[in-house]
């Protein structure tokens, strides 16, 4: 009973075994290299299952087509106008997938390890394309950059490597050595220093002549406003000289009204008075108080509280028949 189960089982082994030593899959990103006895055979480029012979007679190596990227380490490059740079770059490149360029590549590299070898040597003598170009050309919103990738790359495709595609070349980082960083920030610290000390000059010329220019139109304004101001004072004597005049003509009439005037400033707003009516102006809110002859209310007392005499009567008058 355990024999037909144990020779089920061996076969099924064996079976997976020869499967398994006959058959190879490529991906969709792929090409495969077939080679018998160590010699290549050919080339599989299309996606699926696909039948080797067994055990030592083939063999398959599968080589990634996808986009590869290496970076090479910092280059000096001498720019055109005998600055030192420091370049690094980075390129993309893929194997080539057409005609016999898989073979090539197998045969020249065996792997993309060792692709990657090669390609970062031949990329860092390429950098030496960065020297074509001034330091200024190299920097700055309207740079060349774009242009000095475009010449490494093409100085790649010259010789293209076998069974390589040179795709896109980027200058990572493109810097001065310590040295001559440091010679450029002192020239440009002086050039700097050199330009503020200009501005500094030139603004103290402005500010001087403004100073001066203001200082004139302030004595001007000034003897203007001594002229207007004298000419007001001697507009106001005037005015007051004729209002005296006037006042000494009704002068009980002017003290009247300063009473008026006092007593209308005392009343202003919210006020509670304690206070002798029979004294000025107060004496005008007495409806007893004694007028004189021209019908104003006169105060019984002097600021000192003295009596006042009373005034005349005013004379009857005389009416027609």
């Amino acid at each position: 009973m355990l024999r037909p189960v144990v020779l089920i089982v061996a076969a099924v082994i064996v079976l997976a075994l020869v499967l398994f030593n006959t058959t190879f899959t490529v991906n969709f990103h792929e090409v495969a290299i077939r080679t018998r006895f160590g010699k290549p055979a050919g080339v599989e480029r299309e996606a699926g299952l696909h039948l080797k012979a067994p055990f030592f007679i083939d063999s398959v190596t599968k080589l990634d087509t996808r986009l590869q990227i290496i970076e090479s380490p910092l280059e000096t490059v001498n720019t055109r106008d005998g600055q030192q740079l420091l370049v690094k770059a980075f390129l993309f490149w893929r194997v080539d997938e057409q005609g016999e360029a898989p073979l090539s590549f197998f045969k020249e590299y065996g792997s993309l390890d060792g692709a990657t070898k090669t390609l970062t040597g031949m990329l860092q003598g390429s950098l030496r394309q960065v020297g074509g170009y001034n330091f200024s050309d190299l920097i700055g919103r309207n740079s060349k950059l774009p242009e000095a990738e475009a010449a490494v790359l093409a100085d790649l495709l010259q010789n293209p490597p076998a069974g390589i595609k040179p795709v896109k070349v980027g200058i990572a980082q493109a810097v001065l050595p310590p040295k001559t960083t440091t010679a450029v920030l002192r020239r440009m610290g002086a050039t700097q220093e050199s330009l503020a000390n200009l501005e500094a000059s030139r603004a103290n010329s402005e500010a001087e002549a403004l100073k001066s220019q203001a200082a004139s139109q302030a004595d001007t304004i000034r003897d203007l406003v001594k002229v207007w101001g004298a000419e007001i004072q001697s507009r106001g004597d005037r005015e007051a000289a004729r209002f005296y005049q006037q006042m000494q003509k009704e002068a009980d009439l002017a003290i009247f009204l300063a009473w008026l005037d006092t007593l209308r400033t005392s009343l202003t707003g919210s006020t509670t008075f304690v206070t002798d009516m029979s004294r000025a102006p107060f004496h005008l809110l007495d409806p007893e108080a004694a007028t004189d002859g021209m019908g104003i209310p006169q105060p019984a007392r002097d600021a000192s509280g003295k009596p006042i005499p009373a005034p005349p009567p005013a004379p009857a008058r005389q009416g027609g028949v």
